[in-house]
C-alpha cells in the first residue's frame, strides 16, 4: 500500500522548473519517459504531491516513437511488457496511464495545451535531452518541471566535471550518498480517480488507454511503430517491475554471498540480471540498493563504509559491496560520462592518451579481418567471441566479463580502432536490451582506455588493457561457457 512521503523531495533532483509555478494550471501531466514505473519514483511523486497540494487531476502520459536512436523491436516488445506492469499498479492507486504514439515533445505539448503543468523524468542522453528541452520550448513559461529519479545521488550533487575513473568519483559519491540513500515511497494520490484530460483532436486516433493490457499495448504499438521483428534483442526476458522484483529476489537469495568472488565468471549465473530492467526505469537502483542493505541486516547509512572498505567481510557482506560499488560507483559514473562529455557515443570520447598509443600502432598487422556480416553472425576462428556474440543476439543480453573480452578482440580484428568503435556501438545498441544506456555508452569506450589507466605495451593496443583468450581458459571453465551457450542458443546444424 503506497505511503505518504515524510522526506522532503532533494533539491538537487530537481533539474529545471519552479515547483510553485504555474499556478493557474487545471491538471498534472506525468510525462513519463525514462523511468517507466510507479515505485519508487521522484518524478511521479513530485506530480502526486503537486497535484494532491492544488486540488487538480493527475494523468501519467507516455509516448511510442520510433525516432529513438538504434532502437529494435525486442527493445520496443520489452519496454512495452513493462509499460503493461506498470499500468496496472498505476490503475491501483487510482492514476491512469495513456499512452500516445507520435513525436514525444509534440505529443505531451498537445496533450498538455495551456492549462497543464507537466512533470518529466530526467535522460541523460542527447536525444532525451533534446526531447526535454524542445518540450520546455513549446510548453507556456513555469509549465514544466524536470525531476531525476534514475541514480542514487543526482549526477551534478555527485560532481560538477566529468571524473577521470571511478577512483576519482567514488569519494565524492560516498560523501553524499547518505543524503541521498532514503526511501521513497509513493504519496497517495487524492485526486479524482483514473482521470484523463480532454484529448486534442489531433490525438484522438493515436491514444491507447487503457494501457494495462500487454497484447492491447503491443497491438497499439505495432499499428504505429515503423520496426521490423526479425531483428535485435529477442524475447529472452520479459519485461516489467513484476519480472525485476522477482529477479533480484531471486539474486538476493542464491548468489549475493557468491558475487564478489564468482560474478565475473561467465560459465556461472552469478550476476544481478537486473540491468535491463534499470535500462528501462522498470525499477530504480535507489530501490535496489536499499532492499540488498536490508536483506543483510544493512541499515542505509552503513553502504558508504562498506563500498569504502571491503576488507575482511563475510562472503554475504563482500557480495553486499561489491554489488554496491557496481550498482552506485559504476553505474553513476557512466552518467558522469554521458550527462559531462558532448562525445558520449563518439570514437572521441577516448582519452587523449588511448588515441595516441592506438594511433601509433595502426600499421600493426591484424590477425584476422572480419566483416560486418561474419561478426553478426558469429563466424569467427575464435569460439568463446563467437558465443559471446550468440549469447547476446540470442538473449539480448551478454555476460559482462565477455562483453569486455568482445570488445577488445574487435580492436584487433577491425582495420583501425575508430572502425571498432562504430562496429562495437552498432552491435552492442542492436543486440543488448541495455543497449543505448550510459553504461553501455561507457563500457564501449573502457574497451579503448576510458576509465582506465595506461598498462604494458602490445602490438595494436599500445598501452591500452589487452584481454587474450588464453586469459579465460586460466581463469574459468571456459568450456563450461560454451556449453551453456549451445544450450541457450545452440549453432546451426549442431
Amino acid at each position: 500500500m503506497p505511503q505518504e512521503v515524510l522526506l522532503p523531495m532533494p533539491a538537487d533532483r530537481i533539474w529545471s522548473g519552479d515547483p510553485g509555478g504555474h499556478n493557474s494550471a487545471r491538471q498534472v501531466i506525468y510525462w513519463m519517459q525514462q523511468a517507466q514505473r510507479a515505485k519508487c519514483n521522484h518524478a511521479l511523486n513530485l506530480a502526486v504531491e503537486t497535484a494532491n497540494a492544488r486540488q487538480i487531476p493527475l494523468c501519467v502520459a507516455f509516448v511510442i516513437s520510433d525516432a529513438v536512436p538504434d532502437a529494435q523491436a525486442g527493445h520496443y516488445r520489452f519496454m512495452l511488457e513493462g509499460l503493461a506492469a506498470t499500468a496496472q499498479e498505476l490503475r491501483q492507486a487510482g492514476l491512469s496511464l495513456i499512452l500516445l504514439a507520435g513525436a514525444p515533445a509534440e505529443s505531451v505539448a498537445a496533450l498538455a495545451g495551456t492549462e497543464s503543468l507537466v512533470v518529466a523524468d530526467h535522460g541523460y542522453l542527447r536525444w532525451q535531452r533534446n526531447w526535454r528541452q524542445k518540450l520546455s520550448g513549446l510548453l507556456p513559461p513555469d509549465s514544466m518541471l524536470e525531476v531525476e529519479s534514475d541514480v542514487v545521488v543526482p549526477v551534478r550533487a555527485a560532481s560538477d566535471k566529468e571524473e577521470y575513473a571511478a577512483a576519482t568519483l567514488r569519494g565524492k559519491l560516498l560523501r553524499r550518498l547518505p543524503e541521498y540513500l532514503e526511501p521513497c515511497p509513493r504519496p497517495l494520490y487524492r485526486g479524482p480517480r483514473g482521470f484523463v484530460p480532454k484529448l486534442p483532436k489531433s490525438l484522438s486516433s493515436l491514444v491507447c488507454r487503457p494501457a494495462t493490457d500487454t497484447m492491447q499495448v503491443l497491438d497499439f504499438a505495432a499499428q504505429h511503430l515503423r520496426i521490423t521483428a526479425a531483428k535485435g534483442a529477442q524475447a529472452h526476458y520479459q519485461g516489467g517491475y513484476p519480472e525485476a522484483d522477482r529477479c533480484l529476489e531471486a539474486f538476493l537469495e542464491k548468489r549475493l554471498h557468491l558475487y564478489a568472488a564468482q560474478r565475473n565468471d561467465p560459465a556461472l549465473d552469478i550476476q544481478s540480471g537486473l540491468s535491463p530492467y534499470l535500462h528501462f526505469g522498470q525499477i530504480s537502483a535507489l530501490e535496489v540498493a536499499l532492499r540488498a542493505l536490508e536483506f543483510c541486516g544493512y541499515p542505509a547509512y552503513a553502504a558508504a563504509d562498506l563500498i569504502r572498505d571491503k576488507s575482511g567481510l563475510s562472503p554475504l557482506q563482500a557480495g553486499l559491496a561489491s554489488f554496491l560499488e557496481e550498482l552506485i560507483v559504476r553505474r553513476e559514473l557512466s552518467c558522469n560520462f554521458c550527462h559531462h562529455n558532448p562525445h558520449y557515443d563518439s570514437y572521441d570520447a577516448i582519452p587523449g592518451w588511448a588515441r595516441t598509443t592506438l594511433n601509433d600502432h595502426l600499421s600493426d598487422p591484424r590477425p584476422h579481418s572480419y566483416g560486418l556480416e561474419e561478426l553478426e553472425t558469429a563466424q569467427t576462428l575464435d569460439p568463446f567471441w563467437n558465443a559471446a556474440q550468440r549469447e547476446m543476439t540470442a538473449t539480448g543480453k551478454m555476460h559482462n566479463y565477455m562483453r569486455m573480452y568482445w570488445g577488445k578482440k574487435l580492436i584487433e580484428w577491425l582495420p583501425d580502432p575508430e572502425s571498432a568503435f562504430q562496429t562495437m556501438l552498432y552491435l552492442n545498441n542492436k543486440y543488448e536490451l541495455d543497449g543505448r544506456d550510459p553504461n553501455s555508452y561507457a563500457g564501449v569506450a573502457w574497451c579503448f582506455g576510458k576509465h582506465d589507466r595506461p598498462w604494458q605495451q602490445r602490438p595494436i593496443f599500445g598501452s591500452v588493457r589487452y584481454m587474450n583468450a588464453a586469459g579465460l581458459k586460466r581463469k574459468f571453465d571456459m568450456q563450461a561457457y560454451l556449453d551453456k551457450v549451445d544450450r541457450i542458443a545452440p549453432q546451426p546444424g549442431h
